[in-house]
């Protein structure tokens, strides 16, 4: 196998695994957000330590952390992610699954507004009319539900603030996520105490809940490898149409799994987001083919 296609393959195994996740978290629905939110980043940071320390890789960690400046950005992305898993997990836990998949959705179009303003990126016509026609998207739910999709807003608006300060952070991926969850230890260790103490805590209560909060973190870093992976191997083009399988997979599990309702405001937004998206990735694949 070519090493473009084991690119490929790495991040379709990503978006499938970050895709089918809401079947997951609505095994632990019981669990309060913050409560389950703590767990996710202790188990991610055990898993991303030990296969940083079978491969040997110890020695990057401790060196990104002596830089200042570098370890700032990774403290704000920390945070920046911290909130992003928390309103996903929260979103799956209040049946709000659809919006959470709208979130993913608009996270290409909020990204590109983004690489405008800080990296000065240029936007073609075909671009320029993708962001209106999502920004409308917007509009119509706000105006039908009589309050802005905050959740939606909130998860592509954190992740896309997240990738904007990946993209000045030195260190390798697994290195600079690894010291993202190390920075949430302490809140998540506090939190972990707190409820076990007051609440009496969910892990060890039964072995099917204890061992579904120590698979969160390999759940969570695993597509976080593979996409790592995929994107050193694959062409940008490919990657930004490929992710697209995340939400259409969470929005499939939301509709078909969880049932959840959809309503003539969704019937209008989301075809509107799903055109908007169709002229962003073919005006961006023209884009990289006139650049080769």
């Amino acid at each position: 196998m070519s090493e473009p296609a084991k690119g490929i393959l790495a991040i379709i195994s990503a978006a499938v695994i970050w895709g089918l996740s809401p079947l997951f978290y609505k095994f632990l629905e019981h669990i309060p957000p913050l409560e389950l939110l703590s767990h996710r980043t202790f188990w991610s940071f055990v898993f991303f330590i030990l296969v940083l320390y079978f491969s040997r890789r110890i020695g990057e960690l401790r060196a990104a952390m002596c830089d200042p400046s570098q370890a700032f950005l990774i403290l704000v992305s920390a945070f920046l992610v911290a909130i992003n898993w928390f309103f996903f997990i929260y979103s799956i836990q209040t049946n709000q699954a659809t919006e959470a998949s709208l979130g993913y959705f608009m996270l290409p179009l909020v990204s590109i507004l983004f690489g405008m303003m800080v990296f000065k990126e240029t936007l073609s016509r075909v671009q320029w009319f993708s962001v209106a026609l999502a920004s409308c998207a917007v509009l119509v739910l706000t105006y039908g539900f009589g309050n802005a999709p905050w959740i939606a807003l909130t998860l592509s608006t954190s992740f896309s603030l997240y990738a904007v300060l990946k993209k000045r952070v030195k260190a390798r991926p697994a290195i600079s996520v690894t010291l993202e969850v190390l920075f949430l230890m302490p809140f998540a260790l506090v939190l972990i105490t707190f409820f076990h103490y007051q609440f009496g805590g969910h892990f060890g209560q039964s072995i099917t809940t204890s061992l579904l909060l120590s698979f969160s973190g390999p759940l969570t870093a695993t597509p976080l490898i593979l996409f790592s992976y995929g994107t050193h191997r694959a062409t940008l083009s490919t990657v930004g149409v490929l992710q697209y399988i995340n939400p259409s997979l969470q929005f499939l599990c939301a509709t078909l799994v969880f049932a959840e309702p959809l309503n003539k405001w969704h019937a209008v937004a989301f075809p509107m987001i799903w055109v908007a998206l169709i002229f962003y990735s073919s005006s961006s694949f023209y884009i990289s083919r006139s650049d080769r």
